[in-house]
């Protein structure tokens, strides 16, 4: 089993990347270039299926899982180019219900693929961030977070994987892999009152500095 660590001083709010760095836990090399990009609808709340759970994945070599990881791949690489925030997209946000994430962090952390991930370990000090969502990217939700967490994952040759998560990353991959299991950030706000529209969050935040 192979094990990464990654931490960084990003803002607690899922705001984003670029384009591919190195990769943790195994090679991932994308082909973006020598193809035709595929972007799928990103599911927005309100639709089922982002309330439904995913099922493992269990072939590794098949052109249904290879074709998903694309997907996921070139969708996140267009929302970012398209609202310049977005780090990560999970699997059913495409319609997909399967286990699988993708991650791309900057300026030299995580790019990749995680299959069938689950937290092995969750620190019990948190953190409280502001989350955000690909399938309500206009809304924040005030939210707690275990600080540090270890998850188990396959990567795209189904090798397993352990990857150690702080601060942002840490609350990065809980909100992705709670969309695995059906769960969305706005389930998590513990009151009516930590709730903010995009554009307010950033009056307000602005107004601070």
């Amino acid at each position: 089993m192979a094990k990464a660590t990654c931490g960084s001083p990003w803002l607690k709010m899922n705001c984003g990347c670029n384009r591919p760095s190195g990769s943790f836990g195994g090679p991932f090399r994308s082909n973006r270039r020598s193809r035709r990009m595929a972007i799928r609808e990103i599911l927005q709340l309100g639709n089922p299926l982002l309330w439904e759970q995913s099922a493992p994945i269990e072939t590794f070599d098949s052109e249904a899982t290879r074709t998903l990881i694309r997907d996921l791949d070139d969708t996140l690489t267009h929302f970012y180019d398209t609202h310049g925030f977005g780090r990560a997209i999970a699997a059913p946000q495409i319609g997909s219900l399967n286990r699988a994430i993708f991650v791309r962090m900057q300026p030299s952390g995580f790019c990749g693929p995680l299959i069938n991930p689950r937290i092995v370990w969750a620190d019990p000090e948190q953190i409280e961030v502001w989350d955000d969502c690909f399938s309500f990217p206009d809304l924040l939700v005030k939210l707690r977070r275990a600080r540090q967490i270890e998850v188990e994952y396959q990567d795209a040759q189904g090798t397993v994987q352990q990857v150690s998560a702080d601060e942002d990353f840490s609350e990065l991959l809980q909100h992705e892999i709670d969309h695995l299991d059906g769960i969305l950030a706005v389930q998590r706000a513990q009151s009516p009152k930590d709730f903010s529209t995009r554009k307010e969050w950033e009056r307000i935040h602005r107004a601070r500095r």
